[in-house]
């Protein structure tokens, strides 16, 4: 098995996972300003925006702000959390153009924290990052046309609520990595 980073916080994971699929925040409680007209109609564009769902403008470049949904990075930076970005490995195999975010409060030494990574990759660098991994005891399902690599339940540090630790998903030119699988649904980069 390659080495990992040790993590104690899959209920975090499945609380953010929650935070992110609830409705939206209520209405402010402090009053709008004041305005010139006395009665302001809503523009049907406000109503039927969806919440939650910026998408960044073409050509950005991800970052670990980005990757994961906007309601998770609120409530990993409003307990004082920040993100270290690192290089995307899969095993031994470099994914050019992606990246690692741990996101922690690294004022205090701890082993607290939620890792989440996303690249793109050809078919090659996919074949072998997925060959590598089997070969390295994780273990292969497939779901919805996606591939996924998880490690071993019985040498993980910390699993979600199904018994499943880290865990690679593989698309169509991309990869995802969280800590946990359910980890996987808070990252929402389209690439």
């Amino acid at each position: 098995m390659s080495p990992r980073t040790p993590l104690a916080f899959s209920v975090l994971a499945a609380t953010l996972l929650l935070a992110s699929c609830a409705s939206p925040d209520p209405a402010p409680t402090t009053p709008p300003p004041a305005s010139s007209s006395a009665s302001v109609e809503p523009s049907p564009a406000a109503t039927t925006a969806p919440v939650d769902d910026e998408t960044p403008a073409a050509g950005a470049d991800p970052t670990c702000d980005t990757i994961i949904t906007e309601g998770t990075v609120e409530a990993l930076t409003s307990q004082g959390w920040t993100s270290k970005e690192q290089e995307l490995r899969i095993g031994d195999t470099l994914v050019e153009e992606g990246l690692m975010c741990m996101w922690a409060d690294f004022s205090t030494p701890s082993d607290h924290g939620q890792m989440y990574g996303w690249g793109t990759v050809d078919e090659r660098t996919s074949e072998t990052a997925q060959s590598n991994l089997q070969r390295d005891g994780w273990l292969r399902s497939t779901e919805g046309g996606l591939v996924y690599f998880t490690e071993d339940p019985d040498y993980a540090i910390a699993t979600d609520e199904d018994g499943f630790g880290m865990t690679y998903e593989f698309g169509d030119g991309w990869v995802k990595f969280a800590d946990t699988k359910q980890g996987l649904l808070l990252i929402d980069w389209k690439g």
